[in-house]
């Protein structure tokens, strides 16, 4: 619960958060991002750490000078950071998955009413829907897995994978830099973040609503 709480909290309040790790921890900070997106998507068991949020913030403090970030170094290291992500998902999810998903311990953070949920998506929008999947929170964490249990080749999995990496760093970046740090963005972060994730959420939610529409049809 305290670690729930904690979590909830970097997520909402994630720009002032990262104040404090730039402050702390300097050139470090580009690791600590680089992991945390990594980890996003390359353990299968912690989809809901911060993604698009977190993109946001941190390309909202590197338009600031004070604070010595280069916006360019960010693009590298979250487009690398997801591409090794997903891969890392995609490989446990071609040897390990079943097992992952059965295992008395992992098995309790792998939702398996979200993981039905990207089994759907991946169903309805095929190999697309994982450059698709890059722009929707926790979709994206189980489609590399849901993906590479299906059978698809990693030569096609990368494919997509790469479009769709560059896509969401791309967006979610430049949207950073240049509408991060207007005035009301900046006295209402919080509700802009709350704002970004609801919007990133929205297709996954239509999608499964359509399909529980269509099994009671």
């Amino acid at each position: 619960m305290i670690f729930l709480q904690s979590l909830i909290d970097f997520v909402l309040h994630i720009d002032a958060h990262l104040v404090s790790i730039v402050n702390t921890f300097g050139d470090l900070t580009y690791l600590i991002l680089f992991s945390i997106i990594f980890i996003e998507t390359g353990a299968v068991i912690l989809p809901f750490l911060p993604g698009d949020s977190l993109l946001f913030a941190a390309t909202a403090l590197s338009a600031k000078p004070e604070y010595g970030l280069s916006v360019w170094i960010f693009v590298g290291i979250f487009c690398l950071a997801a591409l090794l992500g997903d891969s890392l998902n995609f490989y446990l999810g071609k040897h390990v998955g079943m097992a992952l998903r059965r295992h008395p311990f992992f098995g309790r953070f792998i939702s398996d009413e979200k993981m039905v949920e990207a089994e759907h998506f991946f169903e309805k929008h095929g190999n697309i829907s994982i450059t698709l999947a890059r722009f929707i929170p926790i979709i994206r964490t189980f489609a590399p897995f849901v993906a590479a249990g299906s059978n698809m080749p990693y030569k096609d999995f990368i494919k997509y994978n790469i479009i769709g990496n560059i896509a969401w760093v791309s967006i979610c970046c430049s949207a950073g830099y240049f509408f991060g740090n207007i005035p009301f963005v900046k006295e209402h972060f919080s509700l802009v973040v709350i704002g970004i994730i609801v919007v990133s959420l929205i297709p996954a939610v239509l999608s499964f609503v359509k399909s529980k529409t269509k099994k009671q049809a």
